[in-house]
């Protein structure tokens, strides 16, 4: 294993499915950019891993089950975010945790038909506060329901980042940071 890269950082945004019994779980996507993330830190060890999702009916979130989950190198910083409910979210919230460790470079791992959106909200607003963006997308069926919510998302995507700036300017002016979700 290499040398820890002090100023790269990987970001895994969640993503999970309400089970039939009421128990809310990190699907088959968050799995495989799991593992795309572990072999990307196997390669260039990340000076941090921020996980960043919520839980919509409580328990835990889609960020500490992505850390349990994780088979990654060792000795590598983990950080669970578990407040953020949408990808704006994931952005805004994961941003602090990269700044406080001196992160300027960060690779966001997602699923292919999630990558639009992560690079409008990522790639839209990491550089203003020095952070550089790279992706990388694991595959994902286009099924018509991902599709649909992805068509939904894209339509009150800009609202949402306007929001989640806020929320970093906030922070920037000495707010704490939310620990609970903000209505999406």
């Amino acid at each position: 294993m290499g040398v820890t890269d002090g100023t790269w950082g990987l970001v895994i945004p969640g993503s999970g499915r309400l089970g039939a019994d009421g128990t809310y779980r990190i699907g088959p996507r968050a799995h495989a950019c799991l593992r795309e993330a572990a072999r990307l830190a196997g390669r260039r060890r990340p000076r941090v891993v921020v996980f960043t999702g919520w839980s919509p009916v409580g328990g835990r979130s889609e960020a500490e089950q992505m850390v349990d989950a994780w088979e990654g190198p060792e000795g590598i910083e983990l950080v669970a975010e578990p407040t953020a409910a949408i990808t704006a979210q994931n952005m805004s919230r994961s941003l602090p945790h990269l700044l406080e460790r001196g992160v300027r470079e960060v690779t966001v791992v997602c699923g292919l038909l999630h990558l639009p959106r992560v690079r409008y909200h990522f790639g839209g607003v990491y550089p203003r506060h020095g952070v550089s963006c790279s992706y990388a997308r694991v595959r994902q069926l286009p099924t018509p329901s991902g599709l649909a919510w992805e068509a939904a998302a894209a339509v009150v995507m800009r609202r949402q980042r306007r929001e989640a700036l806020a929320e970093i300017a906030a922070l920037a002016h000495g707010a704490s940071r939310p620990d609970t979700p903000l209505p999406g």
